[in-house]
């Protein structure tokens, strides 16, 4: 993970170019053209917006994720119609939700008799643009198990592949601050936030992972990034592996 000096100097550099971009000389005087200016806020936090992600990223999250939670729906939904509710909230690129989705198509033959959605959020909309489209570099294959690459396919160049249509048709994505309103119905089995948090202090860190417990289903899951193991007592969550935790029943 970067320094905070280092994620400073990153952020002044990315805010520099949307400087040239306007011809502004000063950040003074951007300051004064974002005032009441919505559309400018928006590209402020597209600019400012860190997105560092993969496929499978952190493993072992998957690992639990598949047997724990995928499975055992496919198990208790045998011969019904099951339904079932995530939210991968900081998205990013895409990559996290698209790993999501290939973990439950895997391990839940029948999907398509289920009613099974994801929810993708994140507050940068350029970013969200990007996941929606689904085309990776063809590098990426390299990031993903071999039993996972039917769920990819060629893109419009060789040198691009494409998510499956019928894991993008899992994931409806949507714009959110996670520090505003949540205008969320119902509950969620799983809750993804991983590598978000570690840009919050402490106080906010806590009453976020508060409204995720809230979030989350009696038995629902909350999966955080490396960096964010939560410190102290937090009232209806129980650790059940590394950064992994459940609401209680």
């Amino acid at each position: 993970m970067c320094s905070a000096k280092a994620s400073v100097t990153w952020s002044i550099s990315r805010l520099s170019r949307r400087l040239r971009a306007l011809n502004l000389s000063t950040f003074k005087a951007y300051r004064d053209h974002i005032a009441g200016n919505e559309r400018e806020v928006e590209n402020y936090i597209n600019s400012i917006s860190t997105n560092h992600t993969k496929f499978f990223r952190e493993s072992h999250h998957f690992d639990h994720f598949g047997p724990t939670v995928a499975r055992a729906f496919a198990r208790s939904a045998r011969g019904g119609t099951g339904r079932m509710r995530l939210w991968s909230a900081g998205c990013s690129s895409g990559e996290e939700p698209y790993t999501i989705a290939a973990v439950l198509k895997k391990e839940i033959p029948d999907i398509g008799q289920h009613d099974i959605r994801m929810l993708a959020t994140d507050i940068d909309t350029d970013i969200i643009a990007k996941a929606a489209r689904a085309e990776y570099p063809a590098t990426a294959l390299e990031e993903i198990p071999s039993e996972y690459h039917e769920y990819c396919e060629p893109g419009a160049s060789k040198s691009n592949v494409v998510v499956s249509e019928s894991l993008r048709n899992l994931i409806a994505y949507r714009q959110l601050n996670l520090l505003g309103p949540w205008p969320i119905k119902g509950q969620f089995d799983a809750i993804f936030c991983r590598n978000v948090m570690i840009y919050f202090d402490g106080p906010t860190k806590s009453k976020l992972v508060e409204r995720f417990t809230q979030q989350l289903r009696p038995g629902g899951w909350l999966y955080i990034g490396h960096s964010e193991s939560l410190i102290g007592s937090h009232p209806g969550l129980t650790l059940m592996g590394r950064t992994i935790y459940r609401r209680e029943a």
